[in-house]
């Protein structure tokens, strides 16, 4: 197979960039083709790999500005000449399934979600604290790229959804059905170890991860609560906190997985596509208890890795603390939970559908 990976940018590294690692791992010598790439902002490890990037990547400033360049992807993603690829894998939540492919060709998309901004606009107008003008401005330019959107979805011959939710997205605004693969989590060597006297949260320190409500919840009934991460909600969460809470900034890997080992428990707040933080927690056998909404429903199971809470209020989380302290819950079960979402599990079920599908659509 003549084979070739499609990414939307690579110049932020999060749970995206892992799946693209992941299926970089299962087709080693097939090119990345990208809209722009910034190694700096990169693993070094991709720093060998044959990384193409569009036209884009001569944009004036597009380090500071390429979210401003947003009406340009589409078409950076259409000037990619794919004809000598019979198989394109795309890791998607926004253009990078617009290529064009070949007569003939499969293209499968791994889809985070569709684009967010032009289908969840009210949140991610929220999340992003655009103002109202700006908004108003932006809408004609929104119908624009829902509608290529929707076109450029028919180029997709299979979709593979990380979650349930991203799933119905995917049949609701494209028509089409997925098959769900979870994200990959790198699993730590596990060891039972007692909890500690700590309940933990973190990741981005953004709005839309609803950080507040677990520390609202932890001063509420005054227990230690450890928010690991930065991000510009920073200032806003500490100047809410109470005096259990500690903020410890941005950790090493061994220091977050010291961290998720020596925890009560996960506190997930936020509503995720799917949510890559709950799964390392339960990886070091700690449960979690998370707000009962998107990819969180894919991973947690009610009181025997975890606990839900109904609504996004502090009280309710409160409750759940409450429910959570009278579960004797089993470190080697929720580690043996988390192992189906491993990096190897992941490989192997991206392998097969590959296999099953493009097989059968070449004859």
């Amino acid at each position: 197979m003549h084979t070739a990976l499609v990414h939307d940018y690579l110049n932020q590294y999060g749970g995206a960039e892992r799946v693209l690692e992941a299926l970089h791992d299962v087709y080693p010598l097939a090119p990345v083709y990208t809209s722009i790439y910034d190694p700096a902002a990169m693993p070094s490890a991709m720093h060998s790999w044959d990384i193409r990037t569009s036209w884009m990547q001569r944009l004036p400033a597009w380090k500071r500005y390429f979210r401003h360049y947003f009406m340009l992807y589409p078409r950076a993603f259409e000037s990619f000449d794919m004809r000598p690829y019979n198989l394109i894998l795309s890791s998607s939540s926004a253009y990078g399934k617009g290529i064009i492919p070949p007569p003939g060709a499969t293209h499968i998309c791994y889809c985070h979600t569709p684009m967010r901004f032009a289908w969840q606009t009210d949140a991610y107008v929220a999340r992003e604290r655009i103002d109202s003008l700006r908004r108003i401005l932006m809408q004609p330019m929104l119908a624009s790229l829902r509608r290529w959107d929707v076109a450029s979805s028919t180029r997709v011959t299979h979709f593979i959804a990380n979650s349930k939710v991203v799933a119905e997205r995917i049949n609701t605004h494209y028509g089409r059905s997925a098959t769900i693969i979870p994200p990959p989590v790198d699993l730590a060597p596990f060891q039972v170890r007692p909890a500690g006297d700590y309940y933990l949260t973190g990741g981005r320190l953004v709005p839309y991860k609803r950080i507040d409500l677990a520390i609202q919840a932890c001063t509420a009934r005054n227990v230690p609560l450890v928010v690991f991460g930065e991000g510009r909600d920073k200032a806003a969460l500490m100047a809410m906190a109470g005096p259990t809470v500690r903020f410890v900034g941005r950790v090493s890997e061994q220091e977050r997985l010291d961290l998720y080992t020596g925890c009560k428990a996960f506190l997930f707040p936020g509503e995720e596509d799917f949510g890559i933080t709950p799964l390392e927690a339960m990886a070091a056998g700690r449960p979690v208890i998370a707000y009962h909404g998107g990819g969180a429903l894919d991973t947690v199971i009610e009181g025997s890795t975890g606990l839900f809470f109904p609504a996004q209020e502090a009280a309710a989380l409160e409750q759940a603390l409450h429910r959570a302290e009278h579960i004797a819950w089993d470190a080697s079960a929720i580690r043996t939970h988390a192992e189906s979402f491993g990096r190897d599990r992941f490989i192997a079920r991206i392998r097969d559908f590959v296999v099953n599908h493009h097989e059968v659509d070449n004859g």
